[in-house]
């Protein structure tokens, strides 16, 4: 437990440690129930890395906040790009922020952590303890707390956390504690799947004991979704949006944008207008979904070829 010694001399306090709660062996931090996040629609944005989570949570937020949502999207890996096509740049990270005033959370001023992006969209990046060295769960707490210290999630309809991709780290589960629903980002082929399959093994874990619950899987970058569906109508999932492999998503990207800001061609308004209605179908209320995740022989016979 050096990492929550550390943080006591800092003047943090380290959250309770449970052990085997929702899992054989497993170890998880458990937030204060005053960290709970009140009033706003909690979602948690999960995926295989280089899915494309954060285009999907970027463009997700944006849509949300063409609804007239106030938005708030936290990022939740090390890398701190969660944001960028939000703001236009690269936004330096909780973690990073609090060094820099010696962990003296009091001294900290909203603007010093919180950029608004497009369309009013509040952006933050938690960012996470360089590789190896610590546990991304803590820095996910941590942001939680300097935005109820600043009164900040108080008139927020929206959070939206994109979590970075390792299933077995601490970072991927301090979301679930959180988020009312989780939405996994996928594609069209055996990986990501496969990935997705692990995740909502987590995730279901997770739900043991925490409010969060599964909203349905998003097909990302895929000109047809068969297996997508076949996978889903198996293990009993739901895809809820589909996302073809259009440049225009990749250009938006190189150009740091959203696809709200981009030119209106054929493309870009038919991929705004997927995310319009995912935004609307995830505020409205999803049904909470409960799949029976396959082990990993069951599904190489499900999706490999011989």
């Amino acid at each position: 437990m050096r990492e929550a010694a550390g943080l006591e001399a800092r003047g943090l306090k380290s959250p309770p440690i449970l052990r085997g709660q929702d899992g054989e062996g497993s170890l998880q931090v458990h937030q204060s129930d005053d960290m709970k996040i009140e009033g706003a629609k909690v979602f948690a944005v999960y995926g295989k890395g280089g899915i494309g989570k954060s285009t999907t949570s970027s463009n997700l937020s944006a849509a949300f906040s063409k609804l007239g949502k106030k938005v708030l999207q936290i990022g939740c890996d090390p890398k701190h790009d969660s944001t960028f096509t939000l703001t236009g740049m690269l936004q330096p990270t909780v973690i990073d922020i609090l060094k820099s005033v010696d962990f003296h959370a009091e001294e900290l001023r909203p603007e010093d952590f919180v950029t608004q992006g497009y369309n009013g969209v509040q952006c933050i990046e938690a960012g996470g303890p360089p590789a190896g060295t610590g546990c991304g769960g803590y820095v996910v707490g941590q942001t939680v707390k300097l935005l109820k210290q600043h009164h900040l999630l108080e008139d927020t309809d929206v959070v939206l956390f994109d979590v970075l991709g390792d299933v077995v780290c601490g970072g991927f589960a301090a979301p679930l504690q959180h988020a009312d629903r989780a939405l996994i980002v996928t594609a069209n082929d055996f990986d990501s799947i496969y990935a997705m399959n692990r995740i909502i093994a987590a995730v279901q874990a997770k739900s043991k004991n925490y409010n969060v619950r599964l909203a349905g899987c998003v097909a990302n970058r895929s000109k047809d979704t068969d297996e997508v569906d076949r996978y889903c109508d198996v293990v009993g999932f739901k895809r809820i949006g589909h996302m073809p492999d259009v440049d225009a998503i990749r250009r938006s990207r190189l150009k740091k944008k959203t696809l709200f800001e981009m030119p209106d061609e054929e493309d870009i308004v038919q991929c705004r207008a997927e995310y319009i209605r995912l935004a609307e179908t995830l505020y409205a209320g999803t049904d909470p979904l409960a799949p029976a995740p396959l082990e990993d022989r069951d599904i190489f016979e499900l999706l490999g070829f011989d």
